[in-house]
């Protein structure tokens, strides 16, 4: 049985609208018209249109080939510009930048901090019972992500393969393919991802 969803919150809305705000911004430094970016994300015209007026919080899938599709991070589109390179970065509980699903409930925290260079992030992932994260698009070649199941149970998919992560177990896989992560039990799941890129603001 699937958790409920709470309604939109004035956080979520506030989320909802720099995603929508930086989205168009990119988007007309790009110089692409809705229906290029539709065509380039897969994502209808009328839903992009939406997103970016911050009328429309985007499902984890749809979020992810936004960005993918004009070539941003997603903890960019979220709003946090890269800070300068430092030896030392904390990002305390309350700094922490916060993604959440509306359909299902899905939440993503960044762990790590957002500075120029950087081509690893450390992100935490939270499935409510009986959801899933929908197939993500591809990521660049050489992207990896580690995955550690720290609550519950987590299945990791591709299109090649699906592994069962039990509590404690770890993977790493390479994801320059569709990828997809599910929690099939009828309890929360919790995993931390480990994203290394090959470029710089690849990640998400």
């Amino acid at each position: 049985m699937k958790t409920p969803v709470a309604p939109r919150s004035t956080g979520q809305d506030a989320v909802s609208r720099v995603f929508g705000d930086r989205v168009r911004t990119i988007r007309e430094q790009a110089n692409l018209t809705l229906e290029q970016f539709s065509k380039l994300s897969g994502v209808s015209r009328a839903m992009l249109s939406k997103v970016e007026r911050g009328e429309k919080s985007p499902t984890i899938g749809v979020a992810k080939r936004i960005a993918h599709a004009l070539g941003a991070s997603f903890s960019a589109l979220l709003g946090d510009e890269p800070a300068s390179r430092r030896a030392f970065a904390l990002v305390t509980k309350d700094q922490r930048q916060v993604f959440r699903d509306p359909e299902t409930g899905f939440e993503r925290f960044l762990l790590s901090p957002i500075m120029a260079g950087m081509t690893v992030e450390v992100v935490l992932h939270r499935l409510p019972a009986g959801t899933s994260t929908g197939r993500l698009p591809p990521y660049p070649s050489a992207t990896g992500k580690h995955v550690v199941a720290s609550r519950g149970r987590v299945v990791v998919g591709t299109p090649e393969n699906e592994t069962v992560l039990e509590e404690g177990d770890a993977l790493y896989f390479e994801a320059d393919v569709q990828h997809w992560f599910e929690n099939r039990t009828d309890k929360p799941a919790e995993y931390y991802l480990i994203i290394s890129a090959p470029a710089p603001n690849r990640l998400s």
